[in-house]
């Protein structure tokens, strides 16, 4: 058995016709939305509408809003000029557009708003008006900003070594390279201080990983001390190796600076007594400053200081040897 024919009765008006024939539809349909629809006439840049759910999201009575400068007004100030300015551009353009920004509330608060706006022309093309509706963003642009924080987190903790809380080798390499590059414009000088504790193996043997974790935690928190202007950088090396970048640093200050390191090291008394070590914990250094010329790399300028650290070990540890 066949499915009978489905016809539209004619004295069934359709929903075009329904609209048509009594606008307080689409009034209703609109103001019963989370959406807040308005219309802005473009020569006289006063509102034509604006729906009643603005008061309930932001305070501000529905007649209060009159002209475009009710809603620049009660935009954030910091996203004035960059908002307005672009959907002016865009309106005049005759580009439909949308902008996020945070509304004033009446009680002094911001509510995110995302405006998507249509841009209506006449029968000649030209801008008649702009319809629109604003969105309340609010819990998104916090979804988005907690994010962001957490990515801001995770990519501080990827450059920080975790045992001593100072930088990694990572954010170390990072900030030579930009140092790097920036000694070379500039032609100021670049020093670097490598050092590392003497006998450290025999340190632990002598007194346990957790005195190693706390002795080399106490000499990382020294050091940044020593080392505290906002581009000086302090890192941990690896293993019991720490370095110092120290941008527009020349030789004699590097030199003083390796100076007080081994100094305070010294002076922070911890006990060794491993084999082969004296009675305190101490450091060997090396120490390089380099004007950034030529076809040299910072690699290289790397490996000759560390070089120097070595030179020191090898020269009976406690000591300094300079590029």
């Amino acid at each position: 058995m066949s499915a009978p024919a489905i016809r539209a009765r004619e004295d069934v008006p359709t929903t075009q016709d329904a609209f048509a024939e009594n606008p307080d539809v689409y009034k209703t349909l609109l103001e019963s939305t989370r959406a807040i629809p308005w219309q802005i006439d473009w020569a006289s840049m006063r509102f034509a509408y604006i729906g009643p759910q603005i008061e309930a999201l932001l305070g501000w009575e529905q007649g209060s809003w009159r002209t475009v400068d009710d809603w620049v007004a009660r935009m954030h100030p910091d996203d004035r000029e960059r908002v307005v300015g672009y959907c002016v551009s865009q309106s005049r353009a005759g580009i439909d557009h949308e902008a996020d920004y945070r509304a004033l509330t009446r009680d002094g608060d911001y509510v995110w708003i995302r405006d998507v706006v249509h841009v209506v022309r006449n029968a000649q093309g030209v801008v008649d008006s702009l319809i629109g509706f604003m969105f309340d963003i609010s819990e998104r642009k916090r979804a988005e900003e907690e994010l962001l924080r957490l990515h801001r987190e995770l990519e501080e903790l990827s450059l920080t070594d975790g045992l001593t809380g100072i930088a990694n080798r990572r954010r170390f390499d990072q900030r030579l390279a930009a140092e790097w590059r920036a000694a070379r414009r500039s032609r100021q000088p670049l020093s670097l201080v490598v050092l590392d504790i003497d006998h450290f193996k025999q340190f632990n043997d002598a007194h346990g990983h957790v005195a190693g974790d706390d002795c080399l935690t106490r000499i990382a928190t020294m050091l940044g001390g020593i080392a505290k202007r906002p581009r000086d950088v302090v890192a941990r090396f690896g293993g019991e190796e720490f370095i110092l970048l120290l941008p527009e640093t020349d030789a004699t200050a590097a030199w003083d600076l390796a100076t007080e390191c081994m100094v305070r090291i010294e002076a922070l008394g911890i006990t060794h007594g491993g084999r082969d070590a004296g009675a305190l914990v101490t450091a060997s250094l090396g120490v390089g400053t380099a004007y950034v010329d030529g076809k040299a790399t910072a690699r290289d300028f790397l490996q000759a200081v560390d070089a120097r650290l070595y030179a020191a070990k090898r020269g009976g540890r406690n000591r300094i040897e300079v590029l």
